[in-house]
């Protein structure tokens, strides 16, 4: 499939993605305290296989090499997490100088490479002793948080312009504290609630944080959204598609662009906002870029007798599947690009994560084609550069993921990486896909030079 990307900024981002637990490995070394996900991945039977991320991708000691692959891929930026309980171990309270210094290496790195940073902020590794004083569901903890956002600002600002506070809020606040089945493991709907007020809270005050330190910082918030659709024309199911989309949706929007929380989801959950004067004011901070992370749609039906948003998945058949068990729809991120480009007005959008899952076969000569992945790639990449052409500011796409990595509760069998990691060895290569990638960034660099 040939992309036409015409309609891309000849500056555009073309990068990889990753977060620090899910790659880092040295979990109990230079200072780290625990994370929430150290505790959560070491309760046995929370994660497939019993995996955790003690060691990962070991990126911690092979970061030099980590860029040397992405400087393969041609990538000129790189979406990365700051690990919370390495920088400040407390979770208030003294910095780590080992932890800055490890991520002030890796700034240097990347830029010496000629790959931009694309930092973030908050990754869902809580520092476990912040979640044994009440975690996000208590407002001290949007406070140290912004605090914490000060000090890494204060020592990377100066080579890092682009800041994400949050990745994917909804997974911390509803997977997390709702669902169970992410760290911190509650099953408890108002302390989702409260949690995700405090999450966005934590958002506002850290974009000021990261200005007052980072004058010329660009702030953005990273969101996972799907398209939500009913499973069928009736009222009911209409109505449980719309619950959803405040669910998945709406509430981590609204809120950021000034909207206040959606009444129609206040009154779903029936749980009070812990809202004090001027919570709204700062959640609310101008914001310079929008992140979308892209995997899915949803198809739901009306489900009165379920937990909130009382709605149940529906399996639609003779669909394509990833080895996630998601359906693959490649119109889904074009729809959500300017659905956020005509609700919201965005000044610039980024894909900030998309991939997928599928069964890697090594073969014999060390190679790993993918062709299933390569597919997803380049459709949704074609989406995206549809969406550009109507009119979506779209500035810049981070694949998930660099590296197969720690995959959450699927632990290691779920494989994303444009880059294989035999995780025995800790051997990177580079997958068909990787390959595929770096011929799109190459083919736009081409278009781009033609057009200038």
């Amino acid at each position: 499939m040939t992309i036409d990307f015409a309609a891309l900024p000849p500056d555009f981002l073309w990068g990889t993605a990753t977060s620090a637990y899910q790659i880092e490995g040295a979990v109990d070394e230079d200072g780290r305290s625990p994370s929430i996900w150290d505790t959560f991945s070491h309760t046995p039977g929370k994660i497939d296989n019993n995996d955790h991320g003690d060691v990962a991708c070991d990126h911690y000691h092979r970061w030099r090499d980590d860029i040397g692959v992405m400087r393969q891929l041609g990538a000129n930026a790189y979406r990365l997490s700051i690990a919370w309980p390495r920088v400040v171990p407390g979770g208030d309270g003294p910095a780590n100088p080992k932890g800055l210094a490890f991520y002030d290496e890796l700034v240097d790195g990347l830029l010496a490479a000629g790959i931009t940073p694309s930092v973030t902020l908050y990754h869902w590794d809580l520092p476990q002793v912040l979640q044994d004083r009440g975690g996000w569901p208590e407002r001290e903890t949007a406070e140290h948080f912004a605090a914490y956002a000060s000090v890494v600002a204060e020592r990377l600002g100066d080579r890092v312009t682009h800041w994400a506070t949050l990745n994917e809020p909804s997974c911390s606040a509803w997977i997390g504290h709702l669902e169970g089945t992410m760290a911190p493991g509650f099953t408890d709907l108002s302390a989702a609630v409260r949690a995700s007020y405090h999450l966005l809270l934590g958002h506002g005050l850290a974009t000021q944080a990261i200005r007052a330190a980072v004058p010329d910082a660009e702030v953005g918030i990273v969101n996972n959204l799907s398209t939500v659709h009913p499973a069928t024309d009736r009222p009911q199911d209409e109505a449980a598609a719309r619950r959803l989309d405040g669910h998945v949706n709406r509430w981590w929007l609204d809120p950021v662009h000034g909207r206040g929380f959606p009444a129609d989801m206040r009154e779903v959950y029936g749980v009070e906002l812990p809202e004090k004067p001027g919570d709204l004011e700062t959640i609310a901070a101008p914001l310079d870029w929008l992140g979308l992370n892209y995997y899915f749609p949803a198809t739901v039906a009306d489900d009165p007798s379920g937990p909130a948003p009382h709605v149940r998945s529906v399996r639609r058949l003779g669909v394509p599947r990833t080895g996630m068990d998601w359906e693959v729809d490649a119109t889904g991120i074009e729809t959500l690009l300017l659905r956020l480009t005509e609700e919201y007005g965005p000044r610039r959008i980024y894909v900030t994560e998309n991939g997928s899952a599928f069964p890697d076969v090594v073969r014999p000569d060390g190679t790993v084609d993918d062709p299933e992945r390569q597919d997803y790639l380049v459709r949704h990449l074609a989406a995206c550069a549809s969406a550009a052409r109507k009119g979506a500011p779209l500035a810049g796409y981070f694949a998930w993921s660099l590296l197969d990595n720690f995959e959450w509760a699927y632990g290691y069998d779920k494989r994303f990486g444009l880059v294989h990691v035999d995780y025995a060895t800790q051997t990177r290569t580079i997958k068909g896909t990787g390959h595929r990638y770096a011929d799109v960034i190459r083919d736009h660099g081409r278009q781009a030079r033609r057009a200038a």
